[in-house]
């Protein structure tokens, strides 16, 4: 298998001279219940009475802490809308409705999706890295490749997701199949990608208003860069691994403009 993963980056643009961060992080916010409900919930929100409710509820299982400067589910979220924006995936378990405090961090991958193929699924195990410096994002997200994709800690990953599954959830049969205990993890290997999230501060977004000819090229040969530095260090050679890269102008102003958000979707009822 290639140990150059394929790249994808993304951009959010200016309006009027400005980073979209506002627009970025609405956005962002209109993706909160896919993100954070459960398939069965998800159907409620077809109905006219309870959607405030389930809104609001999305919103609060994030975090509730005044204290988000640090806190990494933006990241989360990002890596989520962009998997299902980009590829087309289909959310298969939120561990954010199984969170036992709104505070508390959740464990494991980033993000559980999937891809319905022909021939089975895809099986798509997340993580993200929401940092300022490219470089502490690299080498966070090589040491979790390593640490996450080891034999234990696989097999305790497949048997949480397997327990958090909604049965109503249209693949959950297909998926208990694919990563039960008895099948070989060089076979579930096969049908695992693992998208990795990288988002900075960027010079290349500081240093432009608008995108121009100027911006695209600076900014091709900033993402191909980083792309290569992180390619050399991907420890993975048995499973696809898929970079994307989120060059930001302002992660702190992004921050603020989610957590006000966020804030005013948890106080709506």
């Amino acid at each position: 298998m290639d140990k150059f993963p394929t790249l994808t980056a993304v951009c959010a643009s200016y309006e009027l001279k400005e980073w979209r961060k506002r627009q970025l992080a609405g956005h962002l916010i209109k993706w909160l219940p896919e993100f954070a409900l459960t398939h069965s919930e998800l159907k409620r929100l077809e109905g006219p009475h309870n959607a405030a409710d389930l809104i609001a509820k999305a919103a609060r299982s994030v975090y509730m802490s005044d204290k988000y400067q640090k806190r990494g589910e933006i990241g989360e979220l990002l890596l989520h809308v962009i998997c299902r924006e980009v590829f087309n995936t289909i959310p298969a378990i939120t561990k954010y409705f199984y969170k036992d405090s709104a505070n508390n961090t959740v464990k494991g991958f980033d993000a559980v999706h999937v891809v319905a193929t022909k021939t089975g699924l895809e099986l798509w195990l997340g993580e993200s890295k929401f940092y300022t410096d490219i470089r502490e994002a690299i080498n966070a997200a090589v040491s979790d490749l390593k640490a996450h994709t080891g034999r234990d800690y696989m097999r305790a990953e497949f048997a949480t997701i397997g327990n958090m599954l909604d049965k109503s959830w249209p693949h959950a049969d297909r998926l208990e199949k694919l990563i039960h205990p008895n099948v070989s993890l060089d076979q579930i290997f096969e049908a695992v990608c693992i998208p990795v999230l990288l988002t900075y501060d960027s010079d290349t977004i500081a240093a432009h208003v608008e995108v121009t000819p100027q911006f695209t090229k600076a900014f091709e040969e900033e993402v191909r860069k980083h792309h290569s530095e992180f390619s050399t260090k991907n420890p993975l050679k048995k499973i696809r691994v898929h970079l994307f890269l989120f060059p930001a102008k302002d992660k702190a102003g992004l921050l603020a403009e989610f957590d006000s958000k966020l804030k005013a979707c948890q106080s709506i009822i």
